[in-house]
């Protein structure tokens, strides 16, 4: 069972049409109790990462994580994995990876402006094996943001796609993962994207 959990600023209604479409079982709770015992667990998110840190479950996401069941952010939800963002005044993140997050500038250091947020499909690289992209080839996706993870010489960082700089697209570290894309939005790729995150679930079930 899936939870995807409400703090009021995430994009429920498209995440849950995705996880039926897969034939998986969810459900949507702020409830710790409900969320600390779902097999896998993920933070979707739109909007302002102070904000959300000041609504989401920080110690039942913290207390989840340290269980080593998979926890998946999307979007704003990968970007409070992080240990702190630039946006609105430097915030504090979850810090279950390490980076920060920084606003595109907007102009490249030829001086060339480009539009921000990034908004539109770009192709992924892989970077770094993950059962998140076992058997998968590189494809576009779609992304909406104005910020991003500077994640460039990390460990974490399984697949980048490029805006004018580096971003980092897809992260993770043990059962710590997330996408700064919409998965639920991204076609043929953003579905067997998150079709492996349900397969890590049901592996780790298998496990325990």
């Amino acid at each position: 069972m899936i939870g995807i959990i409400d703090y009021g600023m995430g994009n429920l209604f498209s995440v849950s049409k995705a996880l039926e479409r897969l034939g998986a079982e969810y459900f949507i709770s702020a409830d710790h109790n409900e969320l600390f015992n779902a097999d896998g667990l993920i933070i979707p998110g739109v909007g302002s990462f102070r904000d959300a840190m000041e609504r989401l479950q920080v110690n039942t996401i913290k207390e989840y994580a340290a269980t080593g069941k998979p926890l998946l952010g999307i979007c704003l939800g990968m970007q409070l994995l992080f240990e702190s963002s630039e946006e609105n005044g430097l915030t504090e993140g979850l810090g279950l990876l390490p980076g920060s997050v920084q606003r595109f500038p907007g102009q490249t250091p030829e001086g060339e402006s480009y539009k921000v947020p990034h908004m539109g499909w770009n192709k992924l690289e892989f970077v770094n094996d993950s059962p998140l992209i076992k058997n998968l080839e590189e494809e576009y996706v779609y992304f909406v943001h104005s910020y991003f993870v500077d994640a460039q010489n990390s460990e974490v960082l399984i697949a980048k796609a490029d805006y004018h700089e580096q971003v980092s697209a897809v992260v993770g570290k043990d059962n710590i993962m997330g996408m700064q894309f919409h998965p639920e939005k991204s076609s043929k790729l953003g579905m067997a994207l998150l079709n492996n995150f349900l397969q890590m679930v049901e592996e780790r079930k298998g496990v325990r």
